[in-house]
């Protein structure tokens, strides 16, 4: 679904051509999945968070402005990540998680080589932080957002999503070693 073709397609969806539904869905559901997993770690809470992004997704195609090429793209992952935010506000509510403002690690190594690594194992290391630390590392390193932005949007101090994120760093930064020596 690529410049002319997903514009027409956005056209029929917002007059709920279900075929164009479709082709919407099809189009993205892998790459939505892949962000929504970097927030959510568990397979239920991944279908449970994209079900729900996709329910406001086809309810609000209508108001959807086309804007060119990814534009499409960028609506549909903010409303994912979203989504992703409140499942897990949801969870400290409910005391199933918390981000737990703890002093950062004195030591900062120095970041490892990654280019080397599959993006795949990457992202398999990165899904394996706890809950905490993967939230506040993603909002951080792919989302561009601000300690005070992420404080916000998780209800917690600038203190903590800084703690957070520099935890999540060192237990990368350590991973990343590790696989790279078993490698050699």
């Amino acid at each position: 679904m690529k410049g002319e073709n997903e514009e027409n397609i956005v056209r029929l969806a917002k007059k709920k051509d279900t075929a164009s539904l479709r082709k919407l869905y099809d189009s993205h559901v892998q790459y939505l999945t892949a962000v929504c997993s970097r927030y959510i770690g568990e397979k239920d809470g991944v279908k449970d968070v994209l079900q729900e992004s996709f329910i406001k997704i086809f309810s609000a195609i209508d108001r959807f402005e086309w804007k060119g090429e990814g534009a499409l793209r960028a609506w549909m992952k903010r409303i994912v990540i979203n989504e992703s935010l409140m499942y897990l506000r949801s969870k400290v509510r409910n005391g199933q998680i918390s981000f737990v403002e703890e002093p950062p690690d004195t030591i900062e190594e120095e970041d490892p080589q990654i280019d080397d690594i599959p993006m795949s194992v990457l992202q398999k290391i990165i899904r394996g932080l706890p809950t905490g630390y993967r939230t506040v590392f993603n909002l951080y390193a792919f989302e561009g957002k601000t300690h005070k932005e992420i404080a916000s949007d998780l209800g917690i101090s600038e203190n903590t999503s800084y703690s957070q994120f520099s935890r999540a760093k060192s237990i990368l930064a350590k991973q990343i070693k590790e696989y790279l020596r078993n490698e050699q």
